[in-house]
């Protein structure tokens, strides 16, 4: 499930819609597998009810537009909510939680700017799907709105990329900014250079480790990745980056990954040579594959649930902008897994 799929010559084939081959230029450079310039910046027309305060506050240093909430002292109280991991200490609300028995934390509101950094995973894996476009660009077409919003809204965008290799961007504002980050992403997202490269040992770990030099506290962190490869250790860098930072999480998912193609046997390429069989004939084979997958995406939940950020799911035939423009217009029209902020008086 990593790379691309190409059913074997003479094999029963699925109902998955994209079918690649990569020794082919001109089957594998269309809309479906690579954004181009053109395209993410018509995104721009796309954005307008995109409005990234509805659902995340920020915690900048510099004075703007957004109610903000901000760890200090001297602030006006806003609330008290339930204590969430990477929370300020000094902020607990002792009343509150010696009359609930929940330790609970308060909240300030101050007007502040907030850059937003998006962090896109290109790892191998994000070079795939079955429908609709690849992962990469349905990536690529998410970061895309979000710095267009960001811009409208007089905020600064920045961004990592990684695919083994990783490309920081440090929040810039304005048209320049986005545009800066567009023509990497359009870079990057070429399947053809990036399936040619060697694997690469470092993966979402080291990006998010890095991820703190690109964003500076106060910032909203939008993070892009199918996330295979989530560990205990992942667990820790989210945590360091939600003691500072507010942090949202989109995952790339194929139709193929919530459940198994018709029973069949399939054979599986990477693009250059055969690399195996998938076979789904028997009951036994469709539970290990559905469990396999289940696993993991109740892991992810699990993750982004413990560290309070919310996880928005994106599938690669999904019309990215509809439902970017439901989840932060105020109505959600994609799953969302997140964990509520419980609040006292």
């Amino acid at each position: 499930m990593r790379f691309f799929k190409r059913f074997l010559p003479g094999r029963h084939r699925s109902t998955a819609d994209v079918v690649t081959d990569v020794t082919s230029d001109a089957a594998t450079l269309n809309s479906a597998t690579r954004p181009s310039l053109d395209e993410l910046i018509a995104l721009r027309q796309q954005a307008g009810k995109l409005d990234l305060s509805r659902k995340q506050a920020a915690r900048a240093q510099l004075s703007g537009g957004h109610a903000s909430r901000f760890r200090g002292r001297g602030m006006d109280y806003q609330e008290s909510r339930i204590y969430q991991p990477g929370d300020d200490i000094r902020n607990m609300d002792w009343r509150v939680t010696a009359r609930t028995g929940r330790p609970h934390t308060k909240l300030f509101q101050e007007e502040r700017e907030r850059p937003v950094v998006v962090c896109v995973d290109l790892n191998p894996g994000m070079f795939f799907a079955s429908r609709g476009a690849l992962k990469s660009v349905v990536a690529a077409r998410a970061a895309s709105l979000i710095a267009w919003a960001t811009a409208a809204h007089g905020d600064r965008i920045g961004a990592l990329l990684f695919n083994g290799d990783h490309h920081e961007l440090p929040p810039r504002g304005g048209k320049h900014g986005v545009l800066r980050l567009i023509r990497q992403l359009v870079a990057q997202t070429d399947p053809l250079e990036n399936l040619q490269q060697p694997p690469h040992p470092q993966g979402l770990n080291t990006a998010l480790g890095r991820l703190r030099r690109v964003s500076r506290p106060g910032s909203l962190v939008v993070l892009l990745s199918d996330f295979y490869g989530i560990d205990e250790e992942t667990g820790k860098h989210l945590t360091r980056l939600r003691q500072h930072n507010d942090v949202m999480a989109i995952q790339m998912v194929d139709a193929l990954e919530l459940a198994p193609p018709p029973p069949a046997r399939y054979g599986v390429s990477d693009g250059q040579q055969h690399t195996g069989i998938l076979d789904t004939r028997s009951a036994t084979a469709r539970k290990a594959y559905r469990d396999f997958f289940s696993e993991h995406h109740q892991a992810l939940r699990d993750l982004m649930r413990s560290r309070a950020i919310p996880l928005l799911q994106l599938s690669t035939d999904a019309d990215v902008a509809s439902i970017l423009r439901g989840y932060f217009g105020g109505r959600a029209t994609a799953p969302l897994q997140n964990l509520p902020h419980e609040t006292a008086a």
